[in-house]
């Protein structure tokens, strides 16, 4: 995996720690990663995240969502789309449609980082960063 691309990092580090049934997990913090767990966090995907450190050492601190007694992770599934190697674009009339509308995709707009689900209804298309359901 590239060193530079920071959302694999990041849905790797959150499938790791789901597979571990971890409480939390960090990822360096960009401007991208905040975006993503923005959508994750409204989307109900994790309970909340924040920022820690400062400078170079800026982190993401995720907390994960279970469900039931035996903690079944909320997120089953993370697929990266859109890779550094081949970007994957789609128009407001292709949005990507995951597991039927059960799962959701991760696209950047010019209006920002959105679910496809909000892209469609303003209208938008964009890089399809990733699947999540």
């Amino acid at each position: 995996m590239a060193a530079n691309d920071t959302i694999a990092d990041m849905l790797t580090r959150i499938r790791n720690a789901n597979l571990a049934r971890h409480q939390t997990t960090e990822v360096p913090a960009t401007r991208l990663t905040h975006s993503i767990a923005e959508v994750l966090k409204s989307e109900g995907f994790i309970t909340d995240f924040q920022e820690t450190g400062e400078g170079v050492k800026r982190r993401l601190q995720i907390s994960l969502k279970y469900k039931g007694k035996n903690r079944q992770p909320i997120i089953t599934g993370l697929r990266r789309v859109s890779k550094p190697g081949l970007r994957v674009y789609s128009n407001r009339k292709e949005l990507p449609k995951v597991l039927g509308g059960i799962g959701i995709a991760i696209i950047s707009t010019s209006s920002g980082i959105m679910t496809d689900r909000d892209a469609r209804r303003n209208g938008v298309g964009g890089e399809v960063l990733c699947y999540i359901w």
